[in-house]
Parts: C-alpha cells; sequence; structure tokens
C-alpha cells in the first residue's frame, strides 16, 4: 500500500508495536464506542471508574478556555454541558499525551511538539465548528494526532530521526522529506499505522495519513487538519521540527472558500480566537503535570 520495502515495513510495525497502549479505560471507551447502541451512562461510568483520567478531564473542563457557568464536578455533570462526544474526546486527547516519552535520544524537543500539536488541534475543531460536514471535536483529536509518527520515530529509530531533524534544518527543506531520504519513509506513514493499531475510525487514519498531500482535501477533516496544521507553524505556535508552511492546495481550500489562502484563513479565525487557542494549548500541555 505504501510502497515499503518488506525490511522496513517490519521494523515500522516493530516500532509501532512497541508504542505503549491506552489506558483500559480509554481502550474500553473506544471499544463502546463503536457500538451505536451503547448508552451514555455506561460510557459514563467507565470513565469515573478511572480516578485518574476523570481528575485530568475535570482540570481541562475547568480551565479558562471552555468558560462554564459553574465548576464541572463529575463527569456526568460535563456530558450535560459539553456532550458525551466532546468528553469522550477529551479523555482520548489525555491518554495520548500521557503516553508522550519525557525524553529521547533524537534530541527530540516533546514539550514544543505537544504545544504544536494541541495547538494544530484546537484549530482544526475551531475550522470544523465553522464550516460543517465533520465533528468539530474528531477534528481536533485528529489534529492532535496528526503528528505522533514523529514520536514513534524519537523513539524507536531516533539516529536516522536526528538525521532527518537535523537535515531538513541545514537543507531547508520539509522534515517529511527530509524523513523519506533518512528512514526510507515519513511521519504520516507510521503515524497512520499507529492509529490503526488503536483502532482509530478510518476518516481519522487517513486525515493522518493525508495531513502532508492533496489528498486531505478528500474530506473536510483532512482539510481542516491540513489547514490547521500550516496555521499553528505560521503562528509559531509550538515547533514540531519543521517551521516551513505549505500553501493550501485548491484541494483543501474549496472547503473554505473560492480561491482562499493562508493569510484569509488566519483573518477569518481573528487574533482574539487564535490568542485563546494558544492559551488552551498551554493550559492543556499541564494536564499531565503532577
Amino acid at each position: 500500500m505504501n510502497n515499503l520495502s518488506e525490511e522496513l515495513n517490519k521494523k515500522l510495525g516493530e516500532a509501532v508495536e512497541r508504542m505503549p497502549a491506552f489506558p483500559k479505560s480509554v481502550q474500553k471507551i473506544l471499544e463502546l464506542t463503536r457500538d451505536l447502541n451503547c448508552s451514555p451512562k455506561v460510557l459514563v461510568q467507565v470513565i469515573e471508574n478511572d480516578p485518574v483520567i476523570t481528575m485530568k478531564i475535570l482540570r481541562v473542563l475547568n480551565s479558562a478556555y471552555y468558560r462554564l457557568p459553574s465548576k464541572i464536578t463529575s463527569i456526568n455533570h460535563s456530558v450535560v454541558f459539553l456532550g458525551l462526544n466532546t468528553v469522550k474526546n477529551i479523555a482520548l486527547s489525555i491518554a495520548a499525551i500521557g503516553i508522550l516519552p519525557k525524553k529521547n535520544a533524537a534530541g527530540f524537543d516533546v514539550s514544543q511538539y505537544l504545544l504544536h500539536s494541541l495547538s494544530t488541534a484546537a484549530i482544526a475543531k475551531h475550522l470544523g465548528s465553522k464550516i460543517g460536514g465533520a465533528d468539530p471535536m474528531d477534528c481536533y483529536v485528529a489534529g492532535l494526532l496528526h503528528d505522533f509518527g514523529k514520536i514513534v520515530f524519537a523513539q524507536f529509530m531516533p539516529e536516522q530521526f536526528k538525521v532527518a531533524l537535523e537535515t531538513s534544518m541545514k537543507d531547508d527543506i520539509s522534515l517529511f522529506t527530509a524523513e523519506q531520504a533518512a528512514i526510507g519513509t515519513d511521519h504520516t506513514v507510521v503515524g497512520s499505522m499507529l492509529a490503526e493499531k488503536w483502532q482509530f475510525p478510518e476518516p481519522l487514519i487517513n486525515s493522518i495519513r493525508n495531513h502532508h498531500s492533496e489528498k486531505a482535501g478528500a474530506t473536510v477533516m483532512g482539510s481542516c487538519v491540513y489547514a490547521a496544521n500550516q496555521i499553528s507553524k505560521k503562528m509559531g505556535y509550538g515547533f514540531a521540527g519543521d517551521a516551513r508552511v505549505e500553501s493550501l492546495p485548491p484541494a483543501v481550500s474549496k472547503h473554505f472558500g473560492i480561491n482562499i489562502n493562508l493569510d484569509v484563513l488566519i483573518d477569518s479565525i481573528g487574533d482574539d480566537e487564535l490568542s485563546k487557542i494558544l492559551e488552551h494549548a498551554k493550559q492543556f500541555a499541564q494536564v499531565d503535570a503532577s
């Protein structure tokens, strides 16, 4: 499918298998949400049975970003205010943040990576809420995970990934191009493999696989993630190893308006909203702090 050699495909598969699994409660949430007949009460019970995840969800929901009229004190209470899908995806986001490594041999800055990913997630959510055609919180999760393949590389192929990072900077080329030269593939491929391991829905897997490709424009979610990634880079919100900003392909821009470009899209979001997005990303980045 990805035209990888048998040896490289095996190596990537082994790296993906070595990535930590989500907490059992979050794995159960994913399993239950694949059942359309599952009741919200059951999902709430699963979350509330994990006190660590519950505490972190409540910490996020009671942050200034959500501006709720009163303090949220239970998962059931949060579902009333924000809906089950929002709470579910916040739990997934917290789980993803929780398995990030603190250090890696590639010298990849995970804290700056996280700020970029969280900003991209919030921008993708905002774009999804404005244009319709995709669930905004699904756009959020897709944005959060779009670069997770870099974490796989940093953890389990650090020497090659370090070469790619240095080559990207030295030669002023995109990181995914440098990865292809140093590793034989790029983070979009291994990131989509990881999303498959975690049994995410196909649209989310495709948005990760295509977030540097014109194929992103095949769906609203993919377009939102592609655009959000570029906006986050242009605004300097964190750093994930590549500051090069790509223009919007026609297949992506068509979802936002005729001949719209990145600058127009940024203006449409507005300085106030972008400031709130950055502040939310900084707050969420602290969710795993003790």
